[in-house]
């Protein structure tokens, strides 16, 4: 009789636990949605967003559950940060989830990109506990990942522009040289003594010598009289004409004698207010500020005088100090002297380098595109220079183009150490995003303001930010991979086509990206012959296409397999 009574009790104990242990048993993953659907590599990390959800009478009263959201890859796993729940008789501080409602929670988790990670699966792990036993549930796969194409900026950085330390070559220098000729009060005529003096003798030589040098021409010779404004207007204008007559009449003959061809241009002023004004400014004569105010006052000349007058305490200076300054015919040589040809200074920063200063042999460097041939000449710069940072910040920006980061670092450093120079800084903010280093790259980048390329470079940090609105913005209308990548990571198809249609110099990455465009907008033939083209350039990028999300939707595709195989 007692067996009877137990044989009923104990099955219904079973049947109660078995209804419990499937109440907490396996979750379809129709009860979980991430977003983004399918995972994506942002800024160097990979975030997800998980909603999920317990259904009604699933959640025992006095369980305790641990999530984990974990990304999974082929050799490899990493786990995010996981989120505790109770039941409705646990007491604790974790979200309660009621056993007859059921109850819906959210998660957010981030992890580290890996490249591994481009074909990886998100799953949640449960470690659940009804009192102290364990109740196995299984884990749930919740979405795919991982989009990594923000992550080929490491590898488009190559093809940025780096910031090179320009020459101030100039082949035609214009020059000039000056001399004057002064009168004396109310007097037009050419006195022996001023004919004679220092200032005239130097500047017939400077004429004699510029005329006969090879590598130097004279422009015109400009002959601009004067008189000081002081007197009648009328006055003054006969004066500075007759001097301006004078000056040119004495000139012509003694170019004749000395057999030079040169323009002569000449003019007059009848009353110099400037140069009164302009020497006042620079004495330290009394009232000076006063005068200053009544030049700026009155604009007509003769109120202007009678008002100076007026003034009787500093008139007498003027009149001994400024005033016959301005009685004069100034004689300027306008001349220019003219460089090497591109032809004599690429023959010579090849044979002869010592022959060319500083800014004609970093100018050598740029009447080629060999690579090598710069290097050559730009080492032969730091050589005879060493001490001009240019020559060691553009073998620097040569080394990083080539992917040598180790030599880049080196003469970057030299170059910095010479002088903190904003295209030194900006390429070391292209070296520091090439290591990833990003906090290092957005210092440097701060003190690179001034540098032709910064808004470029600029873009290609906040490309590795995830900020890509912005790098779209900063990138502008560069034409490069990095700012078409920018572009397609922003969603703007169009311009990113046009973009990669115009990189100056189109590399297999170039292509990789226009394949992915033709992805992304359903033009398989963009994206098979454009995939073609980048593997023909890099055969590597055939096995990183296989694994690509972004071209998920055609590995059943047979040219794509033909392709990648």
């Amino acid at each position: 009789m007692i067996k009877k009574l137990y044989l009923p009790l104990l099955m219904a104990m079973i049947v109660a636990l078995s209804s419990c242990s499937k109440k907490m048993g396996e979750l379809s993953s129709d009860y979980f949605t991430t977003t983004p659907q399918v995972l994506e590599a942002v800024g160097g990390k990979v975030p997800v967003t998980i909603n999920g959800k317990f259904p009604e009478k699933y959640f025992n009263k006095k369980a305790v559950v641990e999530v984990t959201p974990v990304l999974k890859w082929d050799g490899g796993q990493v786990k995010g940060q996981p989120a505790v729940f109770q039941g409705e008789k646990v007491e604790g501080n974790d979200q309660t989830i009621s056993y007859k409602m059921g109850g819906n929670y959210t998660m957010k988790t981030s992890f580290d990109y890996v490249p591994e990670m481009a074909k990886s699966e998100l799953y949640l792990e449960f470690n659940a506990k009804i009192g102290d036993k364990t109740v196995a549930i299984p884990a749930v796969k919740i979405a795919d990942g991982v989009i990594s194409t923000s992550e080929l900026i490491n590898n488009t950085l190559n093809n940025a522009n780096t910031a090179l330390g320009e020459d101030a070559f100039q082949r035609i220098i214009k020059d000039a040289h000056q001399a004057n000729i002064m009168f004396l009060i109310q007097q037009a005529n050419l006195r022996a003594s001023e004919l004679k003096s220092a200032g005239m003798k130097d500047f017939h030589n400077q004429v004699a010598e510029v005329n006969a040098a090879e590598n130097k021409k004279i422009s015109n010779i400009e002959i601009s009289a004067y008189a000081s404004p002081d007197g009648a207007t009328d006055l003054n204008t006969g004066l500075a004409e007759k001097r301006e007559a004078n000056t040119n009449k004495y000139l012509s003959k003694e170019l004749k004698k000395a057999k030079v061809d040169a323009v002569v241009d000449a003019k007059y002023t009848a009353e110099d207010w400037e140069g009164f004004q302009e020497l006042v400014s620079k004495s330290n004569i009394q009232d000076k500020e006063l005068i200053l105010r009544v030049l700026s006052m009155y604009q007509d000349p003769e109120q202007r005088e009678r008002e100076i007058k007026n003034i009787s305490s500093v008139y007498k200076n003027l009149a001994d100090d400024i005033l016959p300054q301005l009685r004069r015919s100034r004689l300027t040589l306008n001349y220019e002297i003219i460089g090497k040809s591109d032809e004599e200074i690429a023959k010579l920063a090849d044979t002869d380098a010592s022959k060319l200063n500083i800014e004609e042999i970093l100018y050598a460097a740029t009447l080629t595109n060999d690579n090598a041939k710069k290097a050559a000449i730009y080492t032969k710069a730091t050589q005879q220079f060493p001490n001009d940072y240019r020559a060691y910040n553009n073998l620097g920006a040569l080394a990083f183009q080539a992917g040598d980061v180790t030599k880049a670092e080196s003469f970057l450093s030299k170059a910095a150490s010479l002088k903190a120079a904003p295209e030194v800084s900006m390429n070391q903010g292209l070296l520091a995003l090439a290591k990833g280093d990003k906090t290092a790259a957005e210092t440097y980048l701060g003190k690179a303001a001034g540098a032709k390329q910064i808004n470029e470079t600029l873009g290609n940090l906040y490309v590795a930010q995830g900020q890509y609105d912005r790098a779209v913005n900063a990138f502008g209308d560069s034409k490069t991979n990095s700012a078409a990548l920018a572009q397609i990571l922003a969603k703007d198809y169009n311009k990113a086509k046009s973009t990669l249609a115009n990189v100056a110099k189109p590399d297999a990455y170039t292509d990789y990206l226009m394949a992915i465009l033709g992805a992304r907008t359903n033009n398989v033939s963009m994206l098979t012959s454009s995939l073609k083209s980048a593997i023909q350039k890099d055969s590597s990028l055939a096995k990183k296409a296989a694994k690509d999300l972004e071209f998920a939707k055609y590995v059943t595709n047979a040219d794509f397999l033909s392709i990648i195989k």
